[in-house]
């Protein structure tokens, strides 16, 4: 998995161009069944990958904290929501809370997240491949190919599918 995750933001750098024109021509029409389709390559990928070998988004990202996400996330310290907010987050320039540094505080030295059952939202739905709309998300899904050897996978092999 070091090797693979090595090479892959110089892979991603390298399918870039070829990738943004892939995801300009499907903005502009996306096949009907492209929802189904993601969620079948999504889960295909994920039958193979393991991201407790990897974890490399919460090694090198940090998840937006939405409300409900530090309501919940606070709760489970038993801390008062202002309390975890100094505690682990700052503002970004988009106003959004994030956390303080990366990597994720709540990562083990094992890949397990100590807040699994409460994590982000954000860290639930990561790479987002499996998303509604997928069309959508396309300047996010760029970025996530380089940090995440599946998203990485799932996107070539969606255009393998869907030959614009």
């Amino acid at each position: 998995m070091q090797e693979t995750l090595k090479q892959l933001p110089s892979k991603a750098a390298e399918k870039h161009k070829e990738n943004k024109k892939f995801f300009t021509k499907l903005k502009k029409k996306p096949p009907k069944h492209l929802d189904t389709l993601m969620v079948e390559l999504h889960e295909a990928e994920f039958e193979r990958t393991d991201c407790l070998t990897c974890a490399n988004c919460c090694k090198t990202t940090g998840p937006l904290f939405t409300p409900k996400d530090v309501t919940r996330i606070a709760k489970h310290f038993r801390m008062k929501e202002q309390q975890f907010i100094e505690t682990y987050l700052r503002v970004d320039e988009d106003n959004d809370y994030v956390l303080q540094s990366v990597p994720c505080t709540f990562l083990g030295a094992d890949n397990y997240c100590s807040i699994y059952d409460v994590r982000p939202k954000a860290c639930s739905e990561f790479p987002h491949t499996d998303r509604k709309k997928f069309q959508q998300i396309s300047n996010l899904t760029l970025k996530n190919v380089a940090i995440c050897p599946a998203a990485f996978n799932i996107v070539e092999e969606m255009k393998k599918r869907l030959p614009y």
